[in-house]
């Protein structure tokens, strides 16, 4: 048997390779003819020739593709289009992945190179006559200059070609030794074009802005030039609504049938398309050609031709050619069908990364021997898109299939690691006897190399390599699966152990860790309990001391009042409420309720008398500048002179704490921000270095004490556990009670449901007369604490009981004789209550439930409202010097407002009740009040009414309050500004006349002088005005609307308006007070102003939030029961003079 040709170790065209191959089969084709002259012919011969030409064929494609795919690929030179007219080229495919390709013998045809004279010359290729031989093919041995020599070459000879290039002299001079001469460049040095500045192209219409903000305007129209855009562009534009539904027309899916596809048929080939067995003619082949090809089947070879036609006169270099530059397709045989996918990406990019297909031409050779497996490559990128997969089963890897082995192969260098992930991977699955499992080997590789020198991989890593990995994952999430594998009974059992052990311990751990946390708990506490407990001992001995000192300070206060009120001293005026801190956080802007007493600053009005103001809000300028203008009247009322002003700054200080800024929603009282301000602290005791001062406080708290205790200067008040205890509602009928004043029916320290029940039962049966019966809280605040009923208005039996204190008259007042009717009254009392019983402020205490709840807790007094129709509140303001002299400072009649049960405003002095009767009874209680060591201001509240029985006034005694009252702070205001003051015996506010004041006297009446002016005056005030009006007007307006209307004081005649500002910032609230020379003028003034402001600040469709409204009735109900008074007097004085 002959050779088969050997190859150059150089790799070569494929088409000379393929050329050579088929050289060597017709002459092995040829030798088996001449031996078939009857004999038979040795099949083992045939099959051994055949297999070693195969195994030649497939070694020297290998290397070629070897060669190829190592080889370095440069940039073609220009001229590399020229060739040689003798060098001639075949270009034949050949797929060198699948098995069986290379063991199909196949026939070939070649074709001849010739000169044709008809084609110039040129050489034109024609087919070979049938059974002619090809003339043997010699090596070529390609000879020239290296690429880089060849670039360098083409480099210089495009330096030639331009005449303009820097280099064309330098490369004409070295290769050539020409030396040509400069050539100067006069080319149009043209400046290059002005960019286009801002967009070339024309603004896409959006959706108009009318349409944005109102949706149910009518969408603009679609032009077909925005349709053409796109339904995307429409919508991103706006033109079509985002919500809109949009249907194609037709529709973009084609809906069909998907064929369904036997597993079976899975590894059977294809059928191709044509005649199977016989020669496919080509259209654009001509015919001779197609004669000398016998077998040529372009189906099944992959030349696919373009269906135009073609002259044969172009001949078969022109047939060439057009094959050449069009788009070859490959048919998907059983070899390439699998590849062609991997492959198509190269096709389209024209690199051959991988040997998938390779041209040829088939040949008629049947194949002898099994198909044999694909050639492999060297380990390079073109591979890293085929994975290489293997199998583990029942948890070993199939370390011999030939899929392993290539994957071993390929990772050879890393193949340590990746051992290891194998290994991880068998106890995977055998832990969880997984049947089979795929692996991905390039993802292995891949995982090895990240967990190389880290820790072993999770479960879920190992997963991430498994191709079936549902599969594999279903079988290792199964509850019990891993009891089923290997040593399955044993894993159990152990697990079982050690889940019972561990539960064990568990257990004994967390009982342990228990005791343990409740031990440190009950430590903690512990240790907290015992600081605290120290901290209250040291506080508490911190009050005991403080409140020593109080006591040691007001013994010398005392002792040197007599001195001090005589001599040059400061007043420190802290208006502080302290009260308790539920009360406080009840009070709507509570540092503006502190602050309704600035007219403490009228002080001053004492020569002897200074004035530190500590105030509990921030001041605006406006603000202090109107005080100073206030204040510095004094001299000017004085003289009677508006331009007698004079600065006043020196007398008062007004001082804010900087404790307010650190504590801005802590409803804390003026005193404990005070006792944490040590900067005001520190400029208070220097302003009072070296002179006598004492505070004067409002309602006294312990840290009134720490604030004495700190500047060393004693307190005008009581100490403050007596003052509140007093000024309870039943401290108060204790001390009234001692005192000897007539108080209301009533019963005090009720603290349980049935107390309240036996109580009110006894009350109503002892005083049937009375129709409406109060409850109040001992611990509250300006009458808040009030519930009512008309308790006989709903009693069954009231009637019954009326008969009954008839029939016994006199006797009525035994107990024996009431105990039918209190038993009766005492069964329908829980009743009446519960459902008619009515707070008098909802908004703290919302129904009858709520406060019963906080009378209980307390305590309370219930009381019997006078029984009359025309009752009127006395309000007197009182003081107690450290000496023990008693002093009556103030007495008005009450203005309400709100409730009736709430002290709005005072007309002063008090014109309802003989003064005697009410000096005598505020001098009883003045005297029950210091008995029990109580000193400093109080307030006495009266109520006076004409009882219906026996026609006499009564006078009963309400409440009292140990503190500082917005009502003295105003008569304060009332006496500066008028220089009067309040004669106690007869009730009047006497007013001196100015220094300039001496007008000619007149005569009214021939023979009669004119009366003098009176020296009385009447003042009304309030501190409550509320209008949240006033917030959008600005002090320096609103006071230029007063004048404007007429609002304003005059200093002269002694009358008029004055305004206390104690908000400066939302200026909702006010203070006025008002000065007339009768009581009925100094009513009709308040309302007036009141009046006019409330028309000045408001709009029909903006009222407000107000008070003024209910003040001005109130005041017209009291103007007219003092012109009924007025009238029934001077009847009065008629008759009198009548009868005398």
């Amino acid at each position: 048997m002959p050779v088969m040709t050997e190859f150059e170790t150089k790799p070569e065209d494929v088409g000379q390779i393929l050329v050579k191959v088929q050289d060597d089969l017709r002459q092995l084709k040829e030798q088996l003819l001449a031996q078939g002259d009857g004999r038979t012919i040795n099949v083992a011969d045939l099959e051994t020739a055949l297999a070693k030409t195969e195994k030649g064929l497939q070694r020297r494609t290998e290397e070629v593709v070897h060669q190829i795919n190592n080889s370095v690929t440069t940039l073609p030179l220009s001229d590399s289009n020229i060739q040689d007219d003798h060098f001639t080229t075949l270009d034949t495919t050949w797929d060198l992945r699948q098995p069986g390709r290379l063991g199909v013998s196949k026939q070939a045809s070649y074709l001849s190179q010739q000169s044709h004279p008809a084609l110039g010359g040129r050489p034109s290729f024609q087919p070979l006559p049938p059974g002619a031989k090809l003339p043997l093919r010699q090596p070529v041995q390609s000879q020239g200059l290296t690429p880089g020599q060849q670039h360098k070459q083409q480099w210089g000879l495009r330096a030639v070609y331009n005449p303009y290039n820097s280099q064309s002299r330098n490369v004409l001079q070295e290769n050539y030794g020409i030396q040509l001469p400069l050539i100067a460049d006069k080319r149009d040095a043209r400046p290059p074009p002005k960019p286009v500045m801002g967009s070339t192209i024309e603004h896409l219409s959006v959706l108009p802005k009318a349409n944005r903000v109102d949706a149910q305007l009518a969408p603009p129209p679609i032009n077909e030039g925005d349709a053409q855009m796109g339904i995307l562009s429409l919508l991103e534009r706006g033109l079509i609504p985002p919500a809109a539904q949009l249907t194609l027309d037709p529709s973009p899916v084609k809906q069909m049938v998907a064929p369904l596809h036997d597993p079976q048929d899975r590894n059977k080939a294809p059928a191709i398309s044509g005649n199977q067995g016989g020669d496919v003619p080509h259209p654009n082949l001509p015919s001779p050609l197609q004669a000398s090809l016998p077998g040529f089947k372009p189906s099944v070879c992959g030349i696919h031709l373009d269906n135009q036609s073609r002259q044969q006169s172009d001949g078969v270099l022109h047939f060439l050619q057009q094959d050449a530059s069009m788009t070859s397709k490959v048919c998907p045989t059983p070899e390439t069908r699998s590849t062609s996918a991997r492959t198509r990406m190269s096709s389209a990019t024209g690199f051959s990364k991988t040997p998938a297909t390779i041209r040829t031409y088939e040949m008629p050779l049947q194949p002898l021997l099994p198909p044999l497996p694909p050639p492999t490559t060297p380990a390079s990128g073109d591979f890293k898109a085929l994975s290489h997969r293997f199998a583990l089963q029942n948890g070993k890897a199939r370390d011999t299939q030939p899929e392993f082995l290539a994957f071993k192969q390929h990772y050879c260098l890393t193949w340590g690691s990746i051992v290891s992930m194998i290994r991880h991977l068998e106890r995977l699955m055998t832990k969880y006897s997984v049947p089979v499992a795929f692996i991905s080997g390039d993802k292995l590789a891949d995982l090895s190399m990240e967990f190389e020198l880290e820790m072993a991989p999770t479960v879920d890593d190992l997963l991430t390599v498994v191709v079936n990995r549902d599969d594999v994952e279903a079988i290792i999430r199964r509850p019990g699966r891993r009891y089923l594998g290997y040593n399955g009974q044993e894993v159990a059992a152990t697990h079982i152990q050690s889940s019972w052990r561990r539960y064990k311990d568990r257990s004994v751990y967390l009982d342990y860790r228990r005791h343990k946390w409740a031990a440190g708990v009950i430590a903690i506490s512990w240790i907290m309990h015992i600081k605290m407990v120290k901290v209250r001992q040291q506080l508490k001995q911190t009050r005991l001391d403080q409140l020593e000192s109080f006591r040691m300070r007001s013994k010398k206060f005392a002792l040197a009042w007599d001195r001090i009120k005589m001599s040059k001293r400061v007043v420190i005026h802290l208006p502080s409420l302290g009260l308790t801190q539920s009360i406080r956080d009840s009070i709507h802007e509570f540092g503006i309720r502190q602050n309704t007493q600035m007219a403490r600053l009228c002080d001053i009005r004492d020569p002897n008398v200074d004035v530190i103001f500590v105030s509990p809000v921030p001041l605006s300028d406006e603000t202090l500048q109107y005080y100073f203008k206030l204040l510095g009247l004094k001299s000017a009322v004085d003289s009677g002179m508006v331009e007698d002003q004079c600065d006043m700054t020196e007398r008062y200080k007004i001082i804010v704490p900087e404790a307010i800024k650190s504590f801005p929603t802590h409803r804390m009282c003026l005193a404990t921000l005070l006792r944490y301000s040590p900067e005001t602290l520190k400029r208070i005791k220097n302003l009072i270095r070296g002179r006598e001062a004492f505070i004067v406080t409002g309602v006294p708290h312990k840290d009134d004490l720490g604030v004495a205790d700190i500047l060393d200067v004693p307190i005008l008040s009581p100490e403050p556990d007596v003052a509140h205890l007093y000024s309870t509602k039943s401290g108060s009928k204790r001390i009234f009670n001692s005192a000897g004043v007539d108080i209301p029916p009533g019963e005090y320290d009720v603290y349980s449901l049935g107390q309240l029940h036996e109580c009110l039962a006894q009350l109503v049966t002892e005083n049937l007369a009375v129709k409406r019966w109060l409850f109040k809280l001992d611990d509250e605040f300006d009458g808040r604490g009030i519930a009512y009923c008309d308790i006989p208005s709903y009693l069954k039996c009231y009637n019954w009981a009326l008969k009954e204190s008839h029939r016994y008259g006199e006797k009525w007042s035994k107990k024996w004789a009431q105990e039918a009717a209190y038993i009766k009254i005492h069964a329908e009392i829980p009743d009446v209550l519960t459902e008619h019983a009515t707070p008098i402020n909802t908004e703290i205490y919302k129904t009858w439930d709520k406060f019963l709840e906080a009378f209980l807790s307390q305590g309370g007094v219930i009381e019997a409202c006078p029984p009359s129709e025309s009752i009127t509140c006395v309000t007197v303001d009182m003081m107690i010097e450290p000496s023990g002299i008693i002093n009556i400072l103030t007495c008005g009649d009450q203005i309400h407002a709100e409730t009736p049960f709430s002290c709005w405003g005072l007309s002063l002095p008090q014109s309802s009740i003989e003064p005697e009767t009410l000096n005598t009874a505020c001098n009883k209680v003045a005297e029950a009040c210091k008995s029990r060591g109580i000193v400093g201001y109080y307030t006495i509240d009266f109520v006076t009414f004409i009882d219906g029985k026996t026609m006499e006034q009564k006078l009963w005694a309400l409440d009292l309050s140990l503190r500082y009252s917005d009502t003295l702070a105003m008569f304060q205001l009332a006496a500066y500004v008028t220089s009067g003051s309040l004669d106690t015996s007869t009730h009047t506010l006497n007013v001196s006349p100015s220094k300039t004041d001496k007008k000619p006297k007149r005569r009214r009446l021939q023979g009669q002088e004119e009366v003098s002016p009176s020296s009385t005056r009447y003042a009304v005030m309030s501190t409550r005005l509320l209008h949240t009006n006033l917030a959008v007007v600005h002090y320096s307006v609103f006071f230029q609307m007063c004048r404007a209307h007429g609002i304003g004081y005059d200093i002269k005649e002694k009358q008029g308006t004055v305004f206390t500002l104690v908000d400066s910032f939302n200026r909702e609230r006010l203070g006025m007070l008002t000065i007339g020379d009768n009581l009925q003028g100094g009513l009709a003034t308040f309302a007036l102003n009141m009046s006019v402001i409330h028309q000045e600040i408001s709009a029909p469709n903006m009222q407000g939030n107000t008070n003024f409204k209910g003040a001005i009735e109130d005041i017209e109900g009291i103007l007219g029961t003092t012109i009924q008074n007025a009238e029934q007097q001077m009847e009065e004085a008629k008759q009198e003079e009548e009868e005398a």
